[in-house]
């Protein structure tokens, strides 16, 4: 049967065939107008099938993009038989040369592993450094008053002068009312400052005017026959101490006016003792 297209054509001619023939005509005029209406239909049916039938050409000509292929052929478009192929590989990837010394070259594994074991020797050495400090020693000192009056007392290396201090003071009865603040150190002729530890003082064998600061025993030096002037003296002197008071109404008379306060940086190369110098370690003697 007819398809739908048709029918709805058929139904326009006769749509407009009415429209056309409004009024009285005759049959002939009736006739050429329908022959009129019936070519216009077949003429647009002719252009809609043309424009549909390029539409669905396009469509079918369009074809789907083939991706490259990894092929390199030496054989023209004409010659399909024994035509040459060589398939190009990736390029492989390169690897280290075991023969080659790569110590110099950032590693992160061999940076890290140095690292650590930086960080276990520092910690080694802190533990070491804590005992050498929780050891005992010692302090043979002298509360002086104008006079000596000789004590002792056994502390940890790392104390500090100012803990030292207040042990002084509960052993003194005269200082009992004083604090560790109103006193002073004064060891070989030099004023410690209270954050000083006789550790530091240990480790880095620290002098001072009359004698080291690292012995804290009261000895003199007992070696016999004629002593050799680039040897240190090997004596030490009880360390004094005295309230700030005292020192402060009598700093510019003997010994007070002898003291100094203790800096670390500087080297004390000659001991003296009274204005009688004895000459210390490293001490140049060949122009005495």
């Amino acid at each position: 049967g007819a398809g739908p297209s048709f029918a709805h054509a058929t139904s326009d001619i006769n749509t407009a065939l009415s429209t056309a023939t409004v009024g009285l005509v005759s049959k002939a005029e009736f006739t050429r107008r329908r022959e009129e209406l019936e070519k216009a239909a077949a003429a647009d049916a002719a252009v809609a099938d043309a424009a549909g039938t390029s539409g669905s050409g396009e469509k079918k000509g369009k074809k789907k993009k083939n991706k490259p292929s990894n092929t390199l052929s030496f054989a023209g478009d004409d010659d399909q038989e024994g035509a040459e192929t060589i398939v190009l590989n990736k390029r492989p990837k390169l690897g280290k040369n075991p023969t080659v010394d790569t110590a110099f070259l950032p590693d992160r594994e061999r940076e890290e592993a140095a690292a650590a074991k930086k960080a276990e020797l520092a910690a080694e050495w802190k533990e070491e450094q804590d005992r050498i400090r929780a050891e005992l020693i010692e302090v043979t000192y002298s509360f002086w008053d104008g006079k000596g009056h000789r004590h002792s007392t056994t502390i940890p290396k790392g104390y500090t002068v100012s803990q030292f201090l207040n042990r002084c003071r509960e052993q003194v009865k005269e200082l009992r009312n004083a604090s560790p603040a109103d006193l002073m150190y004064v060891k070989e002729d030099l004023i410690l400052p209270h954050s000083t530890t006789f550790y530091e003082l240990i480790v880095n064998r620290a002098r001072g005017k009359s004698g080291p600061l690292f012995s804290f025993d009261v000895h003199d030096d007992v070696r016999l026959g004629p002593l050799d002037a680039r040897v240190e003296k090997d004596e030490s002197h009880a360390g004094k101490v005295i309230e700030k008071r005292l020192y402060e109404r009598n700093k510019d008379k003997f010994p007070y006016s002898r003291f100094e306060v203790y800096d670390p940086a500087r080297s004390w190369e000659t001991y003296t003792v009274h204005g009688s110098e004895t000459y210390g370690e490293g001490v140049n003697t060949a122009l005495l």
